[in-house]
This record gives C-alpha cells, structure tokens and sequence, in this order.
C-alpha cells in the first residue's frame, strides 16, 4: 500500500468510520481513483478536502465504495432453496424466527424475507432485521421504492397484492414494510446480532481480504443458534466451513452444528 493510500484509509477510519484496509486492496484502489478523478481532486489529500466540504462528494464517494446492488428474490432458485429449509426445517423449531439480511443495501433482500415469511403464515412470529453501513441506502430500505429491474423477479400476483406503481417506479405497501426494521452496522467494526435463526450475507465477503472474511464467518457463525442457517451469495465459497461451526446444506446455504 502506498503512503498516500495509507493516510487516506487513516483519515476514512477517523473521518468517515470507513475501514478501508480491509477490503481487496487492487480493486478498492483502483475504484478510490476512478470515484477522485470524477470528482476533480488531483490527489488522496484533495479529495479528503473534497469529501470533508462537499455533502454530495462525500454521498458519492460512499455510495460507490459500498456496492449497492440487490433485487427481490434474487436468484429466484437459490432464495427457494433457502425459504423452504427456513420453512421446513427452522420453524417447526422454535416459536419465534429471528432473521438478520446483513449489507443489505436497500433491502430488497429483507423484503423478500418477509413477503416468504407472509406467505407461508409466519410473519406473525418473526422479526426481520436489515443492515448496511451506508445510511443513504438504509434511507432508500425504509422508503421502499424500487425500479422495474429490482422486482423483475416477483411473481405478478405477489406484486399487485403488494406493491403500488407508477411510469417509474413500484412502491412496497406498508403491511410488508412494517415487517422489517433497519438500521446502520459496519461489518468490519460493529458487534454482530446475536441468537439469530438465519443469516443472508449475499456477494459481500468477496470485497474483503482473507483475515477479514475469516472474521466475518466467525462472527456469523457466532451469531447464529444451533442449527440456524447462514446464505451467501452465488460468487462465494466458503472453504473449510466445519473450521467456522458450519455444515454445508444447500448450494450457498450453511447450517451451523450443534
């Protein structure tokens, strides 16, 4: 890492309560220097200014290190894999279901949690928690207005029973909204949920390095009851997962041992 890097994740830490060295360091460079160049900052020291003065810089720069991308049901065979084990397996045991969609961007993830849950008659006795470290999405989650590419995957009667639309946009109703809370965590520096009966971290691990990610499933498979399931995305793997407490149990679904 250069030096200019290095004062600049300093800065991110103190700053923005970013911290920026544990990600993939090649890749994160390389977009940090595409995001300065838009900006018109010349150099890492400049564009902190730039950041530190201008609002919209700094939501910037934010949004576009924090990768932002979900829709609802997203890979439609992998989230059925997983709402049937969560169904079948985890609600017959336990009265109430604890579900944590972590970097959940703008929740279209926990979302698709809780119209399954509804469907299935299990909303009632379940809490659904979404979190991400950026706020501006957090902000977009409680909202709930998504574009036609985000709900491309919701069967037709599930997106007239629960959602509203315009030329532009679909609107999520407030009886599937209020299924779900949200609110800020950094997985990198913040405690994790605990007791929780499912975890989905989908393509998140896959930006961090090795000792990073390796913390991650620990603390995931910390946080996790016996038997509870964690869901990682179609990019990752997780090898060795008997290393974290994890048995392997559908195609990026890991329960963990008892």
């Amino acid at each position: 890492m250069t030096q200019q890097f290095e004062v600049f994740y300093n800065w991110s830490k103190r700053e923005l309560n970013l911290q920026l060295d544990g990600y993939k360091q090649k890749q994160l460079q390389r977009r940090i220097t595409t995001i300065m160049t838009k900006s018109g900052a010349s150099n890492l020291a400049d564009y902190a200014q730039k950041i530190k003065q201008d609002t919209q810089i700094k939501q910037d720069f934010l949004d576009y290190i924090t990768i932002n991308v979900t829709e609802f049901y997203r890979n439609e065979l992998m989230f059925l894999e997983f709402t049937q084990l969560l169904v079948d397996k985890i609600a017959p045991q336990f009265s109430h279901l604890k579900i944590w969609s972590a970097a959940c961007s703008t929740g279209a993830e926990a979302y698709s949690v809780a119209m399954a849950l509804k469907k299935n008659h299990l909303h009632t006795r379940s809490t659904i928690i979404g979190t991400d470290l950026d706020l501006t999405v957090l902000k977009k989650a409680r909202e709930g207005k998504y574009r036609d590419v985000e709900v491309k995957n919701v069967p037709t009667d599930e997106l007239k029973k629960y959602f509203t639309h315009d030329d532009y946009h679909y609107y999520l109703n407030q009886e599937i909204k209020d299924l779900v809370s949200f609110k800020k965590h950094d997985l990198i520096l913040d405690r994790y949920e605990k007791d929780c009966h499912a975890i989905i971290c989908r393509n998140v691990t896959i930006y961090f390095n090795d000792e990073v990610k390796e913390a991650i499933y620990s603390s995931v498979s910390d946080a996790l009851v016996p038997g509870g399931l964690f869901f990682i995305g179609a990019t990752e793997t997780i090898y060795n997962p008997q290393k974290y407490g994890f048995k392997k149990v559908g195609s990026f679904i890991y329960e963990k041992i008892e």
